[in-house]
């Protein structure tokens, strides 16, 4: 067998029998590898560790079930976990919310948005009580409204500026201070969550490339796993994702545009000289 076709035997495997919780020996012996083999395989090629991948389709099934309504002590039954303390603890590391909140669709959460402009072109940012949620460059006002509900379909949006939404302003205005702090309330994968935070640490003025950052992210093979984290940045501009370039010395994609990424990298580098 060759390699592909013993990490999609244990795929396959991992999601007919996701309810039984199989362990990682279970996992590792449908590859006919060891256990010691198969983790480090399956994280070249899933860009997750077994485990992780596990937790995501537990994870998948128990949003899907409370969709459906039933109770969290249901949904943790049917995910095959050993109560609902299993499902509160998965649902915080990986979607930033206790299954209940999930289950109402945000409805117990505020998001506070508001609309700014900054030397890049006019911006949307959002926030709940534990951060900042999301920051996008905006084109359509209407389309970032849009985009921001369907993300949490039952959340209470309120349009004001928060101290949070002021901090922003500075931070694009180079007027934040060393002591100033911005909280950032992220959603997202183990995986996504450790890119981000490899991106948090390049330097302004400094570039990576894709395969430095998957590196960083003690993931090296992992390359497109991590273009995939980077263009599902949620939190722009204060998340660097700009910094991020090709191999070959090209640009990349930018979520919101080549010619804006060239603008922030080039805006940043000649503040360097300044």
């Amino acid at each position: 067998m060759t390699d592909y076709e013993r990490i999609a035997a244990a795929l396959a495997f991992t999601r007919a029998n996701f309810q039984q919780q199989p362990t990682l020996e279970q996992l590792a012996e449908q590859a006919h590898w060891s256990p010691f083999h198969f983790q480090r395989k399956f994280q070249e090629w899933a860009g997750v560790s077994p485990k992780k991948f596990l937790q995501y389709l537990s994870l998948d099934h128990a949003k899907r079930m409370l969709q459906q309504q039933v109770s969290v002590a249901e949904a943790a039954y049917e995910t095959g976990l050993s109560g609902t303390g299993r499902l509160h603890d998965l649902f915080v590391t990986l979607e930033a919310m206790t299954p209940g909140e999930y289950r109402q669709g945000g409805a117990s959460l505020a998001i506070v948005y508001s609309f700014g402009e900054c030397q890049f072109g006019p911006y949307l940012v959002a926030s709940t009580a534990k951060g900042i949620c999301k920051l996008v460059f905006v084109e359509d006002v209407t389309k970032a409204l849009s985009d921001l509900r369907q993300e949490w379909p039952n959340a209470t949006l309120v349009a004001a500026e928060e101290p949070a939404h002021t901090q922003v302003a500075r931070f694009f205005a180079r007027t934040f201070q060393p002591t100033d702090r911005l909280h950032l309330h992220l959603k997202g994968t183990p995986f996504q969550l450790k890119i981000w935070e490899s991106l948090l640490r390049i330097p302004e003025g400094e570039l990576r490339t894709y395969a430095q950052l998957a590196t960083a992210a003690e993931n090296g093979a992992a390359v497109r796993a991590t273009g995939t984290a980077i263009g599902a940045n949620p939190v722009g501009y204060l998340i660097p994702c700009h910094r991020v370039i090709r191999q070959t010395g090209e640009l990349g994609q930018y979520r919101w545009g080549t010619t804006r990424k060239a603008a922030l990298i080039g805006w940043e580098a000649a503040r360097q000289v300044i």
